[in-house]
């Protein structure tokens, strides 16, 4: 075999290895026993949103499933929302924070866990937003957060505030 032939088997696997899909439950679920309030669960759809920012910052694909995926399937990311928030409003202001953690699995195996926590106080012209479009405003940084992590995951960080 010659090396220009050998390259391009090498480039073909290794393209092929990287392209393997993270697999996700959508909506990500959230905390089994959780104190988030009803208002959050039933109004802002923050699991839903969660699992579409990691999907639209991540280099890499991300490919969803109702149920939570076997760990034993591929690279599956396991996460879940711990915490959310929404305290004070346009008028008082904005207090805000969503809570995820999260492991990721190679075939049924560990390979890094993270926990992490955004706030917002609304940034500008909060006065003018609901509550559930602040929280929002944690809930992305939260994805992007995730999906940055996902390119290099390093075990036990801590991502966002």
């Amino acid at each position: 075999m010659n090396n220009q032939v050998m390259l391009s088997l090498l480039l073909l696997v290794g393209g092929s290895a990287a392209a393997a899909p993270v697999k996700m439950q959508r909506p990500v679920p959230l905390m089994e026993d959780n104190d988030i309030s009803t208002a959050i669960k039933q109004e802002c759809g923050i699991g839903e949103r969660l699992a579409h920012f990691v999907q639209k910052y991540s280099v890499q694909p991300i490919e969803f499933s109702d149920d939570a995926p076997a760990l034993e399937s591929g690279r599956v990311l396991q996460m879940e929302i711990v915490d959310a928030v929404a305290m004070g409003n346009a008028w008082l202001g904005h207090q805000k924070y969503a809570k995820v953690r999260g492991t990721l699995y190679q075939d049924g195996v560990k390979v890094a866990s993270f926990k992490g926590r955004r706030n917002s106080m609304g940034g500008a012209f909060a006065g003018f937003k609901g509550s559930c479009s602040v929280l929002d405003r944690t809930i992305k940084a939260l994805g992007e957060d995730v999906a940055g992590w996902l390119e290099n995951p390093a075990d036990g960080v801590n991502l966002g505030d």
